[in-house]
């Protein structure tokens, strides 16, 4: 039986058992949207603001599961967070990188951020600590994270399947090599969760990377991040040197986050409307803002301004070709976007994307033609033809972007059915509020 969609007062889906059926709006969007906080960068912050040696605060900071689980672990390894403004400000008081044992497994759910960021940092701790997560996060990769670790000398164990949580981390404190190489091909998060925990061990760290990178503009976001705490980054080639002497508290403001932005960036083009994200401009650390180039290209107009940023829909999108190595998190929201255009779209760069919360390779081609469109799926991105989504019910795979991205197929169609709406809350709780706010789509709630 269908009923209204309700919504918490924090924006949140509720009373859903089984499916969100969405119904569109008659009229193009014209909006301005207050996305919520970057992820990435917070949870970038609270690692930074965890070890300085002092208290810093935090604003503007994202609320969702994935930066809750983060802020739980920090809790346990030694930081006082005391929260405001409803989790988005928050006073941290830092560790000054020396963590106490932790008693208890530290659970990172289903944050790969928070088990790839947190491994390298249970080095500079006394005894032994156990790092887990959820079912989803045990079955993604981990491996080139220990390796790395391990090679820095630290006694890393499985304590189940090697190559994924649980591991049993024995702290070095801070007493580590002073120089590794790391694979960044399945994943930057390696890369940055060494780089986040350099300046706190002993002799800092020279660290190489092997191989291509993707996604590097997430490497320079934590560099940056770093820098804004006091650390020092230093660049030349594949390597990063990162001296030894901690990080200092800092007032830091998390802008707003561009991966959910895209999905209302999205919406613009698709209904040929009006779309403005305040807080999010030029100078943004975020490398999926590089999403508006992309929308551009398919006859978008983008305004790209210091505070701000605008996308107006056309009424023909072009098909393109991209390669999205670089922002894979917005490879779904394109290839919602992609059906709608006049010539087909070829998505290139994506392969490693398989092992993210989904195989986002698969579960989209899967979906699209669940909706009737004609889809190739390649061994590292998608073909995607042009035609007329029909009414169907997306299964999302327990993964927040195929929910938020497919939802975007309602905007010009009835009937798209969203399994398991509440995935959203990973990192974006008030996300269909938002988008009924913004487009006028509206929901009802279906059983299961």
């Amino acid at each position: 039986m269908a009923e209204a969609a309700r919504w918490s007062s924090s924006g949140r889906l509720s009373g859903v058992a089984g499916a969100l059926k969405l119904h569109p709006s008659a009229a193009p969007v014209d909006a301005r949207v207050r996305v919520p906080g970057s992820k990435s960068i917070t949870n970038r912050a609270l690692v930074a603001a965890a070890l300085a040696d002092g208290r810093s605060m935090l604003t503007g900071a994202l609320v969702a599961d994935d930066t809750l689980a983060m802020r739980d672990v920090l809790g346990r390894l030694g930081a006082r967070l005391v929260a405001g403004d409803g989790g988005r400000t928050l006073s941290v008081d830092g560790c000054a990188g020396r963590l106490p044992p932790a008693g208890d497994r530290l659970d990172g759910r289903s944050a790969g951020t928070v088990a790839r960021f947190v491994l390298p940092l249970l080095a500079l701790g006394a005894g032994d600590y156990v790092l887990d997560g959820s079912a989803q996060m045990r079955a993604r990769p981990l491996g080139a994270g220990v390796d790395a670790l391990r090679a820095l000398g630290v006694d890393v164990a499985y304590e189940q399947g090697a190559g994924h949580l649980p591991v049993r981390v024995t702290g070095a404190g801070g007493r580590v090599r002073a120089a590794v190489a790391v694979r960044a091909d399945a994943s930057s998060q390696y890369t940055s969760g060494l780089l986040l925990s350099a300046p706190c061990f002993a002799d800092g760290l020279l660290l190489t990377v092997d191989g291509d990178v993707v996604s590097r503009p997430y490497v320079e976001m934590t560099a940056a991040v770093m820098e804004a705490f006091g650390a020092g980054v230093a660049r030349d080639g594949s390597d990063y040197r990162v001296a030894p002497g901690g990080y200092r508290p800092t007032a830091y403001a998390v802008e707003p986050d561009a991966s959910a932005a895209s999905y209302f960036f999205a919406a613009a083009a698709i209904t040929g409307g009006r779309v403005v994200v305040p807080g999010l401009g030029a100078g943004s650390l975020q490398g999926d803002l590089a999403f508006v180039r992309v929308l551009e290209r398919m006859g978008c107009e983008v305004v790209l301004g210091s505070g701000a940023t605008e996308v107006r829909g056309p009424r023909r999108l072009a098909g393109v070709a991209v390669d999205l190595r670089d922002l894979s998190d917005t490879a779904q929201t394109l290839a919602v976007v992609a059906p709608w255009a006049t010539t087909p779209t070829r998505i290139t760069g994506i392969g490693f994307i398989r092992n993210k919360e989904s195989d986002r390779v698969r579960a989209v081609a899967t979906e699209l033609r669940r909706a009737g469109i004609e889809v190739a799926e390649e061994a590292d991105g998608l073909l995607i033809h042009p035609g007329v989504p029909r009414a169907a019910r997306i299964r999302t795979y327990d993964d927040h972007r195929m929910a938020m991205s497919f939802a975007l197929l309602a905007l010009r169609t009835d009937g798209i059915e969203i399994e398991d709406p509440g995935c959203v809350a990973k990192t974006y709780p008030g996300y269909f509020a938002d988008l009924a706010a913004a487009t006028g789509v509206t929901g009802t709630t279906m059983a299961g």
